[in-house]
């Protein structure tokens, strides 16, 4: 089984440095929160960090927001020498970053090599042509997926990132993603919901009504689609939705879009809903249902299987006439699988 270790990320935002082209979703300075980069900021940025975290947690230093392998070879490596020094002094783990799949080949994955980079993420968001196409993205399917096995030759940890919502995607192209993204050795995963964001072509599209941005439900069915994937799979996703604590989803950034902060819990409340609708129809139709049910469901997952204000309890218990369902945690069920007892 796949497995992420929990950790703690010291996010280094490089606002669209490295990246020339203009997907029709992004606006990198608002998403990031910056509009300029100082590069002198790195070491104190890291130390402030490093001031708040626990003694024994384990940390990494994580270049995000920009495509870290296409800015300036010089910066990069500046960079780099930087991040190293503190995985040489003990303080923190490793190194990761995030980057474009055309941003990849042997020579930046040589340079790379050379330090204490663990994990590449990798911002495929669709591995349909057609949608790639419709969102300006600049490269094809293909590209990530000579991308990820590259990343994986040279024994990077891989977390692919996509995108539920994009212009021109269905619920089918985005299970199909889900589902190529494991295929080509993820580790990990994450989901973003589309979000528009002011000063971007796709907010230009939607006042012109070529584009609809997503409700909250059509984002929370869609997420959930292609988790279940990832959970079928054993890929854990380390994150659904932009990070609020990060700074990247100010609301005066935003035009329309699910832009919710528990949008990932809802998606696996969802995901346990149907799971134990399922238990509890296949067993009503061979005895009487007890009006107190008892099911147990993985640790850490109560409250997703309960879902926000009880949703999830309610609409079993209205549908199978029954007075309430005792949720209780088993540390041997994994992933969203349940046990109805």
């Amino acid at each position: 089984m796949s497995s992420v270790k929990k950790h703690i990320n010291i996010p280094i935002f490089i606002p669209h440095l490295g990246c020339p082209n203009d997907c029709v979703f992004c606006n990198q300075r608002s998403i990031s929160g910056k509009k300029h980069f100082d590069p002198d900021s790195v070491r104190v940025e890291i130390d402030q960090a490093l001031s708040t975290i626990k003694e024994g947690t384990k940390a990494e230093i994580a270049f995000f927001g920009g495509s870290f392998t296409g800015i300036d070879r010089d910066l990069m490596i500046f960079l780099l020498d930087i991040a190293q020094e503190y995985v040489n002094a003990g303080s923190v783990d490793a190194i990761r970053l995030s980057t474009r799949p055309d941003y990849i080949n042997d020579d930046i994955l040589d340079i790379l090599k050379r330090y204490a980079v663990k994990t590449i993420e990798l911002g495929i968001q669709s591995t349909d042509d057609g949608v790639l196409a419709e969102c300006k993205r600049g490269h094809v399917a293909d590209t990530s997926r000579k991308a990820c096995e590259a990343v994986k030759k040279y024994g990077f940890e891989l977390i692919g990132q996509m995108m539920v919502g994009l212009p021109g995607s269905t619920v089918d192209t985005e299970i199909s993603t889900a589902k190529e993204i494991c295929d080509m050795g993820a580790d990990g995963a994450r989901v973003y919901p589309t979000v528009v964001f002011y000063d971007t072509e796709l907010c230009e599209m939607s006042k012109r009504g070529e584009y609809i941005p997503l409700t909250l439900d059509d984002a929370v069915y869609r997420t959930k689609e292609v988790l279940k994937v990832f959970g079928e799979r054993e890929v854990p996703c380390i994150r659904v939705g932009l990070c609020a604590s990060e700074n990247l989803s100010s609301e005066e950034s935003v035009f329309g879009g699910a832009n919710h902060s528990a949008i990932g819990e809802l998606a696996i409340g969802e995901i346990f809903f149907e799971e134990m609708d399922k238990a509890l129809f296949n067993l009503s139709k061979t005895e009487n249902l007890p009006q107190k049910p008892l099911i147990y469901v993985p640790t850490g997952c109560t409250s997703k299987a309960i879902g926000q204000k009880r949703k999830n309890i309610l609409r079993l218990c209205r549908k199978y006439s029954i007075r309430d369902i005792k949720i209780l945690e088993k540390n041997t069920i994994i992933g969203y699988n349940i046990l109805l007892s």
